[in-house]
């Protein structure tokens, strides 16, 4: 039985009345009718008895009835709370972020959200554990994450890129690479690449750290940090490099850090991550408002262009 045939055959079984069924329903009277029709020819039996002054249940459809009743009533209901709860843009929205570009890009688009909805509740920034990216989204400590991409995870969905940064390799500034103008991909099997420790997808860091260089060289893992103030002592101390994106320069400087673009690494991208199971309006909302902020900065590149 279709949702709506059990939604016109309880209401007429209320009702009694085809053509009061019809208004409450908002539905026309030949829709009533041909529903009870399917339904009737469906079982093999009458359900109502109809004359030209009355309708009435037979035995067979009270029993429906009374069967039906319940597993429809706890549906609606629990259909009813959904979208409340949906709908509740007043409810405070908890955003994660895993840089700092993404971090300010959350600022933006929180005052555009809030612009664009004003009964919006609060919008809480959480900074994710570099080690850990998405442990606080599936425990639902957050709503929405803003990550580096890729992001290839069954439960989790993505929304467009939102920001696009080059690359630099953070080395120490003793390293050969120091005083260099610029370094390639293939540079990268010369030292060992500092990793991350932790239940980081290993697609995830194969496209930070390239296993192998364009040439085909064997790019070398080192030692693993689980935090980012962890990973540059390493790289201040000289135990290996580090990709990075160009942003982090501005946030991440060191005396003993230099920061070496590359020349021919793609651009490491950041967008939207919630879970595929929680999408609902205030997402949605924000995910809008923060394109509008991509768009009122002139695309992904230019993002936060005012504050750099």
């Amino acid at each position: 039985m279709e949702h709506r045939d059990v939604e016109i055959f309880l209401a007429l079984t209320e009702e009694l009345h085809f053509g009061r069924t019809a208004r409450r329903l908002h539905v026309s009277q030949a829709r009533v009718s041909q529903s009870i029709k399917q339904l009737e020819r469906r079982i093999g039996a009458a359900l109502f008895e109809r004359t030209s002054r009355r309708v009435e249940l037979t035995a067979i459809g009270r029993r429906l009835a009374d069967d039906v009743r319940p597993g429809y009533e706890l549906i609606r209901d629990g259909m009813e709370r959904a979208v409340a709860a949906g709908r509740g843009l007043a409810e405070p929205l908890r955003v994660g972020f895993s840089s700092p570009l993404a971090g300010e890009l959350v600022l933006f688009a929180a005052s555009v959200y809030r612009e664009r909805h004003p009964e919006a509740g609060e919008v809480l920034l959480h900074e994710t554990p570099l080690s850990d990216p998405f442990g606080l989204l599936r425990s639902g400590e957050l709503d929405l994450l803003l990550a580096q991409f890729p992001v290839v995870e069954s439960d989790l969905a993505t929304g467009p890129v939102l920001i696009s940064d080059t690359r630099v390799l953070a080395v120490s500034t003793g390293h050969r690479f120091a005083k260099r103008p610029s370094v390639r991909v293939d540079d990268l099997a010369e030292d060992k690449v500092l990793s991350l420790s932790g239940p980081v997808p290993d697609y995830w860091l194969d496209h930070l750290l390239p296993r192998t260089t364009p040439a085909g060289r064997l790019v070398e893992r080192g030692e693993r940090a689980a935090t980012r103030q962890e990973l540059l002592a390493l790289v201040g101390a000289g135990r290996g490099v580090h990709p990075a994106a160009a942003h982090e320069v501005r946030y991440y400087a060191r005396p003993n850090i230099a920061y070496v673009p590359f020349d021919d690494a793609p651009a490491l991208e950041y967008g939207l991550v919630w879970r595929t199971a929680a999408d609902t309006v205030r997402i949605r909302a924000f995910a809008e408002a923060a394109q509008e902020t991509v768009r009122r900065q002139g695309g992904p590149q230019d993002v936060c262009a005012q504050c750099r």
